[in-house]
């Protein structure tokens, strides 16, 4: 019971030389994000992507996310997500895929940040063989004003 207080003591005695760091309001900020999905016959896959970017007087702190899967009764499925931090510019990237004989369904989201601007498009695409493909995409960009 002594070391509890012991530790409760010195916990408290940490936190109270702790410096308080205050957060900034943001200059300019912004927020992006699409998703999408696509099936066909026993097959499905589906891709996310956000992005978000806050401008102080401090400098410029971003945000990004992505994520994805596909599933299939029978078939192959594979999901794919790479991101990539280069200083300032921050980009992400999912693939899902579900591939059952001929039949198949893909989604692929990239989405990307630079300080200054944000993007998300989602690409996604469904087959069944002597049908038609059924596509979409969702784009969604933003421009920070300047300060």
């Amino acid at each position: 019971m002594k070391h509890i207080n012991l530790i409760a003591a010195a916990s408290i005695a940490l936190l109270a030389s702790s410096s308080v760091v205050l957060a900034e309001d943001c200059n300019a900020a912004g927020t992006v994000g699409t998703g999408g999905s696509a099936s066909a016959g026993g097959t499905s896959a589906s891709s996310v992507g956000t992005a978000g970017t806050c401008r102080t007087d401090g400098g410029t702190t971003s945000s990004i996310g992505s994520g994805g899967s596909a599933a299939t009764i029978d078939g192959k499925a594979q999901s794919k997500t790479h991101v990539n931090d280069n200083g300032d510019k921050l980009k992400a990237q999912t693939k899902a895929q579900a591939v059952d004989k001929g039949t198949f369904s893909k989604s692929r989201t990239k989405t990307s940040t630079d300080g200054s601007s944000l993007e998300s498009t989602t690409r996604t695409m469904s087959h069944v063989p002597g049908e038609k493909p059924v596509k979409n995409s969702t784009n969604q960009k933003i421009i920070l004003p300047e300060q």
